[in-house]
């Protein structure tokens, strides 16, 4: 994903890419080689972020390192003077949200996050559309996301709960429970969840069940052991529905009562998080997520893991 971003980053006029950093150098120069070989002089390559921090001086970082990292790479580019695009999840434990949100209130400084959805129209219509009640009172959301997540990530970091946290649920999974807390824009109230590890060290499949504080009630399916791909959201309204592409807000379609009143389709728009980020940082648009969003996906995580574990519901814990 690191390379993946710095590509998207080369193609933003007012980027530049001053320095690189990864464990080995040999990653880093595979990323330039594969994603930006024209660029000459090639960013500075580093293995240490403090020495990055020090010696190239980057307005901006954006982090793609395992997930139980995120915290302390995140507090090091905050206090070196960094605007921080920051990988999902924000982190992973909620008391590390809380310390988050402390430590950026006396830094001036943009913080947001890498979610596939949060920076898509069609995700931002649906808020709009619960937020104004459009369609009257929402009530109900089901959402899935199906991967071959389980046989994709075998013998990698993402199955090392050290460096993980967790499994399909803290990583493709977090698209799609952000893109239910984004939409929602309500504290959970209660979960209730069941997660299978299919023989890894890592939860593969979760059923989850989630009470918002506003009432609105939830049930999730996310699924790791699939051969095919495909998520989406219905959200069930008191006067009509929409459905949405949970996984990147690529379609939206909604219903009055019996009747279809829109429909958009966004395959091709440039909605990535890098975009908003820079955009954020100029002065062009607001930062699609903040560390508020990152506590409250945090909170619903350690319900989840908590509720599987103990067998049974579970509120989370408030910082």
């Amino acid at each position: 994903m690191g390379a993946h971003h710095v590509m998207r980053l080369s193609k933003i006029p007012e980027v530049e890419l001053v320095a690189l950093c990864d464990v080995t150098e040999a990653n880093v120069r595979a990323a330039i080689e594969d994603k930006i070989p024209e660029k000459d002089p090639p960013p500075a390559i580093y293995t240490d972020p403090a020495k990055m921090y020090a010696e190239a001086k980057p307005d901006a970082v954006v982090i793609v390192t395992p997930h139980t990292m995120h915290f302390d790479h995140a507090v090091q580019a905050i206090e070196a003077g960094c605007h921080v695009l920051l990988e999902k999840p924000m982190v992973t434990d909620s008391r590390q949200a809380y310390r988050l949100k402390e430590i950026l209130a006396s830094h001036d400084r943009v913080f947001t996050m890498g979610y596939n959805s949060s920076c898509c129209p069609t995700v931002a219509y649906t808020r709009e559309a619960i937020r104004n009640a459009e369609f009257g009172a929402l009530s109900m959301v089901s959402v899935y996301i199906l991967q071959g997540w389980r046989n994709g990530t075998l013998g990698q970091w993402r199955q090392d709960p050290d460096l993980s946290g967790g499994g399909m649920a803290y990583d493709s999974g977090a698209h799609v429970l952000n893109t239910l807390c984004w939409t929602i824009e309500s504290r959970v109230d209660e979960v209730m969840a069941y997660v299978h590890n299919r023989g890894t060290p890592v939860d593969i499949d979760s059923s989850i069940l989630i009470r918002f504080e506003n009432g609105v009630y939830a049930t999730v399916m996310i699924g790791g052991n699939c051969p095919t791909s495909s998520s989406n959201a219905v959200y069930v309204f008191e006067n009509g529905k929409i459905e949405l592409d949970a996984w990147s807000g690529a379609t939206v379609a909604a219903w009055r009562d019996k009747d279809e009143v829109y429909r958009a389709d966004l395959e091709d728009a440039d909605v990535s998080s890098d975009t908003n980020f820079i955009d954020a940082i100029l002065g062009r648009a607001e930062a699609a997520t903040n560390v508020e969003h990152g506590i409250v996906h945090s909170e619903l995580m350690d319900a989840i893991y908590e509720s599987a574990r103990c067998g049974h519901p579970v509120s989370p814990e408030r910082s």
